[in-house]
């Protein structure tokens, strides 16, 4: 017991001494800055603009969602030939450009093109993120990945408690104008600090040339011939249906169940952070006892339950309990996920998965967002969110025949 301790000890401080893991966080605190105020200030703006209509407000989800379902693969096998740094931060150095072109439309009048800034950062960040991934990969022992990955989530956990009420402060206070500029320093702020990534390694022995169709059937091969990856992608296809019910429509939890203004969204957010930053630290103590693909069942069973219970409830408290529980387990599904593609893919795949999971999951949540807001003008709100606990626990189903097996070989090993 004391030898176990010590490793985690010594994994830890080796954690925080690793260079990569260091400089990509502190990426990700400004891109993160640069989201949350993104997503309230585009979302304010527009409820404001359009009178909450219910399509208007789900086209937000969609303009942001609809980008990585068309371009994720694409990213993913260019992620794979390119080199990770230079990807990274050149997908910075195009959003903040990006948000400076959306920063001069709007000073001449025209409000529709908001929704720009959310579509080029979208297409952008999936030739970005499978750049990370694969830093991952590269520079980070395998001992310390699941470790790694729950700092990162810790990250986007804080910012779903400071991230709503920065989003809301700055629209309010400021106006959509500076919302926008301040989108554009957070994106140049994490290139600049992707500059202090090491080098990226040139390769050491030539591939034979090979084209871009070539690559791509090879990267679909490479998932068929995996049944965890296969599973993996039923599972991820079952949670974007459930979650892009309620992506758009959590504001109207807000308005009509709960009657209390559309401001006050940015505290069911905060809920879901604090909810994840607990669960942060009990996930890493469960994920070394426990199977990646139990960690992701356990975390949409609780989601699950989550949904029902944010459906049903007409009380603020009620509610907000609900979306704390909801977010006490997102750290399973995260974490889950993450260790579950980087333990069974290659690194010379890690982009090519990505980009072929990623839109199954997006493609599956395009559809149910751009259903949402016809949805909720025809049906009850917390029929919607009982629909998407079903296909929740349906995504449980599809990764069971993996649970089973998994069981089986790690009592195997016990044995031994």
């Amino acid at each position: 017991m004391s030898e176990i301790a010590n490793n985690q000890k010594l994994g830890m401080g080796a954690l925080f001494q690793n260079q990569v893991i260091r400089t990509i966080l502190l990426s990700v605190l400004f891109l993160q800055i640069g989201i949350w105020v993104r997503n309230y200030s585009i979302l304010l703006y527009v409820i404001e603009k359009t009178n909450e209509n219910p399509v208007a407000v789900s086209l937000i989800s969609v303009a942001e969602f609809a980008p990585i379902f068309l371009f994720s693969f694409i990213g993913g096998t260019f992620a794979d030939r390119w080199r990770p740094k230079r990807t990274m931060v050149w997908c910075d150095i195009l959003s903040a450009v990006s948000v400076l072109v959306v920063l001069l439309t709007l000073f001449f009048g025209s409000w529709k093109m908001i929704f720009f800034a959310t579509l080029v950062s979208s297409i952008l960040s999936q030739f970005s993120q499978p750049a990370g991934m694969k830093l991952f990969k590269l520079h980070v022992p395998s001992e310390l990945i699941q470790m790694g990955m729950s700092m990162y989530q810790t990250v986007f956990a804080l910012f779903m408690i400071l991230g709503p009420v920065l989003g809301t402060f700055v629209y309010q206070q400021f106006g959509i104008l500076a919302a926008v500029a301040v989108m554009g320093i957070a994106f140049l702020c994490s290139a600049a600090v992707l500059l202090m990534l090491p080098a990226d390694p040139a390769p050491i022995v030539e591939k034979p040339k090979t084209t871009l169709m070539q690559e791509m059937k090879e990267g679909f091969r490479y998932v068929w011939n995996s049944r965890p990856l296969t599973l993996l992608g039923w599972c991820f296809a079952a949670a974007g249906l459930a979650i892009g019910l309620t992506q758009p429509l959590g504001v109207f939890l807000i308005t009509e169940r709960l009657g209390l203004p559309k401001e006050d969204l940015q505290w069911l957010m905060a809920a879901f952070g604090i909810g994840m930053i607990l669960g942060g630290g009990v996930t890493v103590a469960m994920s070394k006892k426990m199977l990646p693909q139990m960690l992701l069942a356990i975390g949409f069973a609780a989601s699950a339950i989550g949904f029902i219970g944010m459906g049903l409830s007409t009380v603020f408290w009620l509610t907000l309990t609900a979306q704390f529980f909801s977010g006490l387990f997102m750290p399973c599904i995260h974490i889950g996920i993450n260790t579950m593609i980087l333990q069974n893919t290659e690194e010379a795949f890690i982009g090519r998965v990505n980009g072929i999971l990623s839109p199954l999951f997006m493609g599956a949540m395009v559809i149910t967002m751009s259903a949402a807001g016809w949805l909720k003008i025809h049906l009850p709100i917390e029929y919607i969110y009982a629909a998407s606990a079903l296909l929740l626990m349906v995504g449980i189903l599809a990764l069971w025949p993996l649970m089973k097996k998994q069981e089986g070989q790690q009592g195997s090993k016990q044995e031994t």
